[in-house]
């Protein structure tokens, strides 16, 4: 299965038209529940497109359609099998639908697809307690199951691919204004020692961190909370990595909040799987990572009209000035020590 071929300068989403997302939904009417009435909602997703489609006399579904030329066929099949191991464990992550060949992964008009369930829910309230131990609960059984394989065909999380790359896209992409650039620059290059030492703190060049299947994108926007607790969607950045990694996006606030705010999470996790708190060294360089990351994505994503039209302040020089300012604290807050784990 191969991705359309675009043209240099073509945006990769501008053939995926209204008529090729319902022609995709009836290619698999079986799977659909039946076919397309010619409602669509596009819903709140930039890297892919993701819509939902009425369907008739049934249920309506969510159809994502995956960027072209990000992900092999083998990687996405990896996130899909993974959701469904998840789903089928009766942990509440959404899966893909399969159709009677067990097939997950679909083609239309050189787009490839998905056909998700539709599931309602809210933002999580991550300032009830509560709600953070069940939190972790289920991330306890996310990682208890993710330790007992590896991705094959899907990335590793480290500082090279979060960090020093995509920094030196940003330097490439002349996207730092001319009187910021040198003040960005060495910080970045400081800072990414920092995270190295942070990483050599927590063991992870000597094995002393598991590397397992993680979600790789557990903010509280990719989690829908029901009144039967949370719903874990969008697995597309799945990975190995750090447990970590699925936990410190729950955290906000100052350091004894953070710190309030890990126990009770750990205090779930720890019920279904072993933490290793060497990993608590990670959080601020994971933090740090995932800003610099961030920054290289929306450069790396400019050509596409979704992004100048939602992310309109990435292209002013305040931008910068707060990035700049927000990895100084981070530089702050490595120097620190680690959360502790009052467990």
């Amino acid at each position: 299965m191969t991705d359309t071929e675009f043209a240099l300068g073509a945006h990769p989403y501008e053939a995926l038209t209204p008529d090729v997302v319902l022609d995709a939904v009836d290619s698999q009417v079986q799977l659909a529940g039946g076919r397309s009435d010619g409602r669509q909602l596009a819903l709140n997703s930039y890297e892919n497109r993701v819509y939902q489609v009425g369907i008739d006399d049934a249920q309506p579904i969510i159809v994502k359609f995956y960027r072209p030329n990000r992900w092999t066929d083998a990687a996405i099949q990896e996130e899909h099998d993974f959701a469904e191991t998840l789903a089928q464990s009766e942990i509440p992550a959404i899966a893909p639908l399969r159709d009677a060949a067990g097939n997950s992964l679909f083609e239309h008009a050189g787009f490839r697809f998905a056909i998700y369930p539709r599931r309602g829910g809210r933002t999580p309230d991550l300032e009830d307690l509560d709600n953070l131990v069940w939190m972790g609960r289920f991330l306890g059984r996310i990682h208890a199951i993710g330790a007992t394989g590896r991705f094959q065909h899907r990335p590793t999380l480290d500082i090279e691919s979060f960090g020093r790359e995509p920094f030196l896209y940003i330097m490439s992409a002349n996207v730092v204004p001319d009187d910021l650039h040198e003040a960005y620059s060495t910080l970045v290059e400081d800072v990414l020692k920092q995270v190295q030492t942070g990483f050599e703190r927590a063991g992870v060049a000597e094995g002393n961190v598991a590397q397992i299947r993680l979600h790789g994108d557990c903010h509280p926007g990719n989690i829908l909370w029901t009144e039967g607790g949370p719903h874990f969607v969008d697995f597309d950045d799945a990975r190995m990595g750090p447990a970590i990694q699925d936990l410190w996006m729950l955290l906000s606030g100052e350091r004894a909040q953070m710190t309030g705010q890990i126990d009770e999470i750990l205090s779930g996790y720890s019920e279904f799987m072993d933490f290793n708190p060497r990993e608590l060294h990670l959080v601020e360089p994971l933090r740090t990572l995932r800003m610099i990351h961030y920054s290289a994505w929306l450069a790396r994503r400019w050509d596409d009209p979704t992004f100048p039209m939602h992310f309109p302040w990435f292209a002013e020089p305040r931008y910068w000035e707060e990035q700049i300012l927000a990895l100084r604290e981070q530089a702050a807050m490595m120097n620190e020590p680690p959360l502790q784990w009052m467990g």
